[in-house]
C-alpha cells in the first residue's frame, strides 16, 4: 500500500507540475494579441479517420518491402456549426520523424475560429515509419495533400457525409512544420507536385535552402514563413532569412529565441529545458542516420526549376545551444499568427482581413518583443 501510495504522489505531483509549472508569460491584457489568442466561438469535432489511396505506392524503405497503397491516419477538426458554413479548408503537415499530434493544439484553435483542418501521419517519415523515417519521402507528401483534399472536397459533395456543404472549394491552404513546411512549399510552388486549389501557404521552420528564386515564381502566391531565429535543425539565416528576397510577396515572421521543436505540442514537456533542440537534434540524427550523407536534391527537379543541387544543410551544427524561449509561449504566438494569416486571406469579411493584416505588419511587433515582420518588397 505505501508503494502504491508513493506512486499515486509521484504521479499527482507530475501531472500538477504539467499542468501548472513554468507557464508562459502571457500577453498584455487587452491587448489585440490577448484578444486573438483565445479560442475562437465555434464548438468543434474531432474525428480520427484512415484513408487510403490506391492509386499511389509507399516505396520499399530499409527492410520494409514497400506497398501498393499509400495508407493515411488522419486527425480531421471542423466546427459543429453548420449555420457558418461552408468553412475554409487547411491541410497540415507533421515534421520528420513526428506524427500528426504534434500539431494538434493549433488544428483545435484553427477549427474554433472557422476552419476545417485535417492532418495525416504520413507513410514514410512519422516517427515509427517502417524501415524508419526517409526523409526523401517527402516529395510523395504533396501527392497526400492532394488526394485528401479530393477525399475531402468529395464528402463535402455527399449528402451522407458529416461535412456535407461543409467545405469550400475556393478557401483551400497548406500549413505544416519543418519537413511539413516544406511539404506544403512543394505543394503550393512546385510545378509539377503542386495543387492549383492550395491558394494560400504557410510553412513554420520548414526547409527553404535547396530553393533558388527561380523556384517561386511557376506559381506566386501569398506564402508566409515563421521561424525562431535560434533554430539549430532548420537555420535561420538558411531558410527563413531568405524568403523576402526570393518570394514574390513573400513574409517572414522572426520569433527572437525560438527554437525549431518549441513549436511542436511535445515540446510543452520540455519547458524545463534549456533548449528543446538539444532533445529535437537528438531524434532527428538518430531518425536520419547515414541519409544526411545520401545526394537527393536532384529528385525534386532539374536546376532550371530553382533547385540547388549543391546546397549543404547546416543540420545541428550549432553548439553551444543558446537559451529558448518557453514552448509553451512560442505555441502561443504560433497561433495567433498563422490564425492571422489565413484570416487575411480566406476571411469573408473586409474588415477582418484588413484587421488581420494590420496585425501581422504592425500590431504583432508593437505588441511582442520577440516578434518581428519582414515583407517582401513590392
Amino acid at each position: 500500500m505505501k508503494v502504491l501510495l508513493v506512486l499515486f504522489l509521484v504521479v499527482g505531483l507530475v501531472l500538477w507540475m504539467l499542468a501548472t509549472g513554468k507557464q508562459p508569460e502571457p500577453f498584455v491584457p487587452g491587448s489585440e494579441s490577448a484578444a486573438r489568442v483565445q479560442p475562437g466561438p465555434l464548438p468543434v469535432v474531432k474525428v480520427e479517420r484512415d484513408y487510403v489511396d490506391t492509386s499511389r505506392s509507399a516505396s520499399a524503405n530499409g527492410d520494409y518491402p514497400g506497398a501498393d497503397e499509400r495508407r493515411l491516419e488522419t486527425t480531421l477538426w471542423y466546427p459543429n456549426d453548420r449555420q457558418s458554413a461552408p468553412y475554409p479548408l487547411l491541410v497540415y503537415s507533421h515534421g520528420f520523424s513526428s506524427s500528426r499530434q504534434e500539431g494538434e493544439s493549433l488544428a483545435a484553435y484553427l477549427a474554433s475560429h472557422g476552419y476545417i483542418v485535417i492532418a495525416p501521419t504520413f507513410p514514410l517519415t512519422h516517427m515509427r515509419a517502417p524501415g524508419g523515417p526517409r526523409v526523401q519521402d517527402v516529395l510523395n507528401q504533396p501527392g497526400d495533400v492532394t488526394f485528401l483534399i479530393d477525399e475531402l472536397l468529395a464528402a463535402a459533395a455527399d449528402p451522407d457525409s458529416a461535412l456535407y456543404q461543409q467545405v469550400d472549394p475556393e478557401r483551400i491552404g497548406a500549413l505544416g512544420l519543418s519537413l511539413g513546411g516544406l511539404t506544403s512549399t512543394l505543394a503550393a510552388f512546385h510545378p509539377e507536385f503542386r495543387d492549383p486549389r492550395i491558394t494560400a501557404a504557410l510553412s513554420i521552420a520548414g526547409p527553404t535552402f535547396v530553393f533558388t528564386d527561380a523556384f517561386y515564381r511557376h506559381h506566386p502566391l501569398p506564402f508566409l514563413m515563421l521561424a525562431g531565429d535560434i533554430d539549430a535543425i532548420v537555420p535561420w539565416e538558411d531558410n527563413a532569412q531568405p524568403v523576402p528576397e526570393q518570394v514574390p510577396g513573400g513574409e517572414l515572421v522572426t520569433l527572437r529565441g525560438a527554437s525549431h521543436a518549441g513549436f511542436a505540442d511535445p515540446a510543452a514537456m520540455m519547458r524545463w529545458l534549456s533548449n528543446p533542440d538539444a532533445v529535437g537534434c537528438w531524434i532527428v540524427q538518430r531518425s536520419m542516420g547515414d541519409s544526411q550523407e545520401e545526394p537527393w536534391y536532384d529528385l525534386i527537379g532539374p536546376p532550371e526549376m530553382g533547385i540547388n543541387y549543391s546546397a549543404e544543410s547546416a543540420l545541428c551544427t550549432m553548439d553551444p545551444l543558446p537559451e529558448a524561449m518557453n514552448p509553451l509561449r512560442q505555441q502561443m504566438l504560433t497561433r495567433v499568427i498563422v490564425g492571422s494569416f489565413f484570416d487575411r486571406e480566406f476571411s469573408r469579411s473586409a474588415a477582418t482581413r484588413e484587421a488581420a493584416d494590420r496585425y501581422l505588419r504592425e500590431v504583432l511587433a508593437d505588441e511582442v518583443l520577440e516578434a518581428s515582420y519582414v515583407r517582401a518588397a513590392d
